[in-house]
């Protein structure tokens, strides 16, 4: 899962913008696809025949990241820009960016911004124009940006990057569809649009497929969280979510991945969120309704520039997923 988390993190995909991110997933799973969707929004659905095709599962991962679109210029050829999702404007800033054209830039605050008054309305990039002038000749309003790729190894089986939310639940899916015998199910997996900006491709694709039953897979806040308490550790496992503030998972969903993961001996923990959401929701209020869970992995710094996750959790979060893919409920 390495190597796919690599590829994948390198790929531009700011929400409206995942279709590069796309490409390159629906490249690897080309051999396992027994159908393959692009839908108009840009959802990528990939599909695995199962033992009962009466029955339908939807396993959904978000392609996109948080980002900037560009809204002008100053006469000094700083880029105006605004938020495209949850932006941290102190942990964004003084950073390298990458726009989706390939052009770099450093995204800094306006001159005299003490840290206190930082806020979204007053990050600007550099991108080193001359004026005004110079700046319209590189970029144009609508273009799109991200703080530029990085992926780090830090001590043992930890690494940092930027946009582990949520690439990882990309590899932990692709992984599943790549070394998953039989499903139980027909399964569809679907890498969504949009998630960041209000779970918008889930909740196309979710009408479209009309699960039986649905997984998603996203980040969840480790070893930190606003209140003081820690919703979930690193290192410690998969994490089942409870619930979040977009949803109460399906009860019959949870009680089967923790029997899952302790007929299978994989380490795991749950997850009580009081804020967040996913495309869990989407999936459980689509048509007339399915019984929808999800599987976390425990991340720190969420929406930052050095998300932190521990391979060991991706690796239960992949090993629990292929056994509800495999055994079904």
């Amino acid at each position: 899962m390495l190597n796919l988390s690599k590829k994948f993190l390198q790929a531009f995909s700011v929400s409206g913008a995942e279709n590069g991110l796309a490409a390159i997933i629906k490249e690897e799973l080309k051999s396992v696809a027994d159908d393959c969707i692009v839908d108009p929004m840009g959802n990528l659905l990939i599909m695995r025949k199962g033992k009962n095709s009466a029955k339908k599962l939807m396993i959904a991962s978000h392609m996109d990241e948080i980002g900037f679109v560009v809204t002008g210029f100053t006469g000094e050829g700083f880029v105006k820009v605004a938020p495209i999702g949850g932006i941290d404007a102190i942990a964004s800033s003084f950073h390298k960016v990458r726009f989706q054209n390939g052009l770099s830039g450093v995204l800094v605050s306006e001159s005299e911004v003490k840290a206190a008054d930082l806020n979204v309305k007053k990050l600007v990039v550099d991108i080193g124009a001359k004026d005004k002038k110079d700046a319209e000749k590189k970029l144009k309003v609508g273009d799109l940006c991200a703080v530029a790729p990085m992926f780090q190894r830090l001590s043992g089986s930890r690494y940092a990057a930027k946009a582990f939310d949520d690439r990882i639940g990309c590899v932990v899916s692709a992984f599943a569809a790549l070394h998953a015998e039989k499903p139980a199910y027909d399964t569809w997996f679907v890498f969504t649009v949009q998630e960041e900006v209000g779970c918008r491709g889930s909740k196309t694709s979710a009408f479209r497929i009309m699960p039986d039953y649905g997984i998603a897979l996203d980040v969840t806040a480790a070893d930190e969280c606003g209140n003081g308490s820690p919703v979930t550790k690193l290192g410690k496992g998969a994490a089942i979510k409870i619930k979040d503030r977009s949803v109460l998972c399906s009860t019959a969903i949870v009680e089967r991945l923790s029997a899952l993961a302790e007929d299978a001996k994989i380490p795991y923990q749950y997850e009580v969120l009081p804020y967040g959401g996913t495309d869990t929701s989407s999936m459980q209020i689509a048509g007339a309704g399915c019984a929808a869970g999800c599987i976390s992995i425990p991340t720190r710094y969420i929406h930052s520039p050095v998300e932190t996750i521990d391979m060991k959790d991706l690796d239960a979060c992949a090993k629990l997923l292929i056994e509800f893919i495999e055994k079904g409920i």
